[in-house]
């Protein structure tokens, strides 16, 4: 993320970052950014995160990464934000991933409409476009 966050900052763009104290405290904060916000916990900056988010894109990464991605996700579900959420697939990352949600739908455990909330981009500007663009209508997830 700090490469991402550095391309922003030299096109002149400003960056706000949120990490948790564990974080910080470990050096792993990039101090250059125009606001850092230090929070307690991985909810706390989860939650937070969901607060300045009006859309999320996804760049491939790890357990950490999905697991704030499908939080994102089911409060979407829930009702709780409306958000876009947009996996960049670079060079298929995802292709995996995007099977298991066919799976979980084509087997009954995932609704179309849920499984919708989970958008796909294949390129830089795709993702962006998807995700400032309108959220999907909330369809409660038990009714859905």
């Amino acid at each position: 993320m700090g490469v991402v966050a550095d391309a922003a900052l030299g096109a002149g763009g400003s960056v706000t970052g949120v990490m948790t104290e564990q974080l910080v405290t470990a050096e792993v904060a990039h101090l250059g950014l125009t606001e850092l916000e230090v929070v307690p916990t991985m909810h706390a900056r989860k939650a937070r995160m969901a607060e300045l988010s009006d859309g999320v894109i996804v760049l491939p990464g790890g357990f950490g990464t999905l697991d704030e991605t499908f939080e994102m996700i089911t409060w979407n579900q829930l009702g709780l934000v409306a958000v876009p959420v947009v996996f960049l697939d670079v060079a298929g990352y995802f292709a995996p991933l995007f099977d298991f949600i066919d799976l979980s739908v084509s087997t009954g455990f995932v609704s179309p409409a849920n499984a919708a909330l989970a958008r796909r981009a294949s390129s830089v500007v795709d993702a962006v476009e998807q995700a400032v663009a309108a959220p999907d209508a909330y369809t409660p997830k038990w009714l859905g």
